[in-house]
């Protein structure tokens, strides 16, 4: 099955990899950077993943599932958004996959989207994901080590 043409942002963070994890799994931490929505996940293989919000004043609710998860390392999960305008069906998901690795006291970040059907929309996905993995980072970096 063809899945488009697939978006990629790439960060270099000033945390060690599990406080980038932390803000990435925790509700509390991805509500500061991803425009106040409510992100709601057990982050295990085949759970659901619902993201609720407003958008230009109007409240949305997206959803996927975990398709795959090692701690402090990689996740991996569907999104659809109604916001698309497109029918919630299984071509119209994309696949987000977010790799970590470590550099000791640092982190590169790595994410992924797959299925975007133009150049013109992998262009605005990656502006997208860069301005909320930019917000991650400064979530990620405010946590003093050990804490």
């Amino acid at each position: 099955m063809d899945k488009g043409i697939t978006a990629t942002v790439w960060l270099h963070i000033d945390a060690p990899e599990s406080e980038v994890w932390k803000a990435l799994t925790d509700p509390v931490k991805i509500k500061k950077y991803m425009f106040g929505a409510d992100v709601i996940s057990e982050w295990k293989p085949g759970s659901p993943v619902t993201i609720r919000g407003m958008w230009k004043g109007k409240p949305y609710e997206d959803k996927g599932s975990v398709l795959a998860v090692d701690p402090g390392r990689m996740l991996t999960y569907t999104h659809y958004s109604p916001l698309s305008g497109l029918p919630d069906v299984a071509e119209n998901y994309h696949t987000i996959t977010i790799k970590l690795v470590s550099k000791g006291t640092e982190t590169d970040l790595t994410l992924s989207q797959d299925n975007n059907a133009t150049e013109e929309e992998k262009a605005h996905s990656e502006a997208n994901w860069k301005m909320m993995m930019e917000g991650l980072k400064k979530v990620a970096e405010e946590t003093p080590p050990g804490c």
